[in-house]
C-alpha cells in the first residue's frame, strides 16, 4: 500500500527502549551518540580571537586565512576555528586527488562515471577535472584577501552532521563584502545546492546566480565540461528534500513541539518535552534489526543521533521508511526516558505507520543534464 507522503497528519504514540546498557554499550540519544563516522567539536562564544572576536548569532566573526586555506571548492580553513569550513548553499565536484582516478578520467571520462556510480540509486560524489577547476577557482577567489567574514545561515545551526562549522564566506572586492558562495554558483563551479534545506538568507540570490551560470553555460552547465553528466537528477532530488524539509520548518513556526534534529537547541528542546508529543525531523542515518525490534537512528549536529524504536516489524513495513535511508523524515511520539544503570537516553517508538511523515522524492534514475 502506497501511503501518503508529507508531514500534516501524522499520528501520535511512542515510548522508549534502548539497546544495550552501561557507558560502554554507546548512547542512543542525540545528546549522548555519534552517528557512524561522526566526530564532535565545537566553536566557544564568542567565535574567533581577539578583537574581531564576535558573540554567537548571524555573524561568526572574521577570520585570516590560515595557511594553505583551500581544502577544495567549498571547503576552507581559517585561522581560529579548528577543523574545516563547509561553506553552504554550494556542493562543487570533487577534486582529483589519485593518479588512478586521473589516468581512468584520461582514458574514458564517460566510462569513468558509470563506474563510480556503479548503480547507485543516487548520484554520487566523485572527482572530476570540474572538481580541479572549482578549486582553483576558489585560489584565485580568496588570493590576497586579508580577512574573511563568515555568518551563518541559522543561529541555531553552526555545525554541520560531522561537526564541521557551516558557513557562508564573504571578503571584500571593491570595497564591498562579496559572496564566495553566491559567486561559485555564479561562476558555474556548483549549482546551488538545495539537500539539507533552501537557503534561509540568501535564496533569492543563490536561484537567480544558478540561473545566469545556466543561461550563460558556465562551468558545469556546459555541455562539454567534464564533470557530473546527472544534474537534472540531483537538482530535482534536492529540491524534493529541500520542499519537505521547507513544509515542515514553516509547520514548526511558533511550535514547541516540532523539532528539527540539526539545531543546536535540539538536545534542550527534546528534553522540555520529556512527557509529552513532539514531532521531529532528521535524515534517517541507520536502520537496525535486532531480534525483537528495529532500530531507526535520525541523524543530528555533530555526528550524534535520536533513535527511534519499532517494536513491530509490520508496522515498519507499512510505514516505508526503509525506503528512505539518508532521506529526511519526521517522526511523532511522546519523549520518554530509559533508564538503565548509569545508562539513560531518550527516544520514541512508533507503534502507528501515521507517525512517520516521508517526503515526496522521485523516484531515482541516470539522467543527463
Amino acid at each position: 500500500m502506497h501511503r501518503k507522503r508529507g508531514i500534516v497528519g501524522v499520528g501520535v504514540c511512542a515510548c522508549v527502549l534502548a539497546i544495550g546498557c552501561g557507558r560502554g554499550a554507546g548512547a542512543e540519544s542525540l545528546t549522548q551518540e555519534r552517528a557512524k563516522g561522526g566526530k564532535s567539536g565545537a566553536l566557544e562564544k564568542p567565535v574567533g580571537s581577539g578583537p574581531k572576536a564576535m558573540p554567537v548569532g548571524l555573524v561568526i566573526g572574521e577570520f585570516s586565512l590560515a595557511a594553505d586555506p583551500i581544502v577544495d571548492g567549498d571547503t576552507i580553513r581559517v585561522e581560529g576555528v579548528d577543523g574545516t569550513i563547509r561553506l553552504l548553499s554550494i556542493d562543487t565536484e570533487e577534486k582529483v586527488r589519485s593518479k588512478r582516478d586521473r589516468d581512468a578520467i584520461e582514458i574514458d571520462f564517460e566510462a569513468y562515471l558509470e563506474r563510480k556510480r556503479a548503480g547507485s540509486p543516487r548520484p554520487i560524489k566523485a572527482a572530476t577535472p570540474m572538481g580541479d577547476r572549482a578549486t582553483e577557482f576558489a585560489r584565485a577567489f580568496f588570493e590576497g584577501t586579508e580577512t574573511v567574514r563568515l555568518e551563518r545561515d541559522d543561529a541555531e545551526a553552526m555545525h554541520g552532521r560531522y561537526g564541521r562549522v557551516l558557513a557562508y564566506a564573504f571578503v571584500k572586492k571593491d570595497g564591498r563584502w562579496t559572496s564566495y558562495n553566491v559567486e561559485a554558483v555564479r561562476a558555474g563551479m556548483a549549482p546551488y545546492f538545495t539537500k539539507y534545506g533552501y537557503s534561509r538568507r540568501f535564496h533569492t540570490q543563490f536561484a537567480r546566480a544558478e540561473r545566469e551560470a545556466r543561461s550563460a553555460g558556465r562551468g558545469i552547465w556546459n555541455p562539454d565540461a567534464r564533470g557530473y553528466k546527472d544534474y537534472v537528477e540531483r537538482k530535482e532530488w534536492w529540491g524534493a528534500r529541500a520542499d519537505f524539509i521547507q513544509a515542515f520548518e514553516h509547520a514548526a513556526a511558533g511550535r514547541e513541539d516540532y523539532i528539527v534534529l540539526t539545531r543546536a537547541n535540539a538536545d534542550a528542546r527534546l528534553a522540555d518535552r520529556l512527557g509529552a508529543e513532539a514531532t521531529v525531523l532528521g535524515d534517517v542515518d541507520e536502520i537496525r534489526r535486532f531480534k525483537r525490534l528495529t532500530r531507526v537512528r535520525l541523524a543530528g549536529p555533530s555526528g550524534r543521533v535520536f533513535p527511534i524504536i519499532f517494536r513491530d516489524r509490520d508496522v515498519l513495513r507499512r510505514s516505508e521508511l526503509e525506503r528512505y535511508l539518508r532521506e529526511p523524515v519526521t517522526i511523532r511520539g511522546k519523549i520518554e526516558r530509559y533508564t538503565r544503570g548509569d545508562y539513560e537516553t531518550l527516544q520514541i517508538v512508533v507503534s502507528d505507520p501515521s507517525q512517520v511523515g516521508l517526503p515526496s522524492i522521485p523516484q531515482p534514475q541516470h539522467a543527463t543534464r
